[in-house]
């Protein structure tokens, strides 16, 4: 996909691109390039909701405790 890039140095991303990214008017971006020149166009705005889903359930409820004890243990490692 190809697109213009104004006298005033704007960019409209193709629609295809924003519904890929679920960007909506004023929505953020941001430009990310790499050590090789290659470009990254990524959300910054995505609601809470967007990330239900992204990770499995676990197979076995881990409770606050649990929790709290494995990060208590990884700062111990760490210092």
């Amino acid at each position: 996909m190809q697109a213009t890039i104004t006298s005033k140095g704007q960019v409209t991303l193709p629609k295809p691109i924003r519904d890929k990214l679920h960007l909506r008017a004023g929505d953020k971006i941001d430009f990310l390039v790499d050590a090789e020149g290659n470009l990254r166009v990524v959300p910054v705005t995505a609601p809470v909701t967007a990330l239900k889903g992204m990770l499995p359930k676990p197979e076995v409820p881990v409770t606050l405790e649990d929790m709290d004890r494995a990060i208590a243990q990884a700062a111990t490692r760490r210092s």
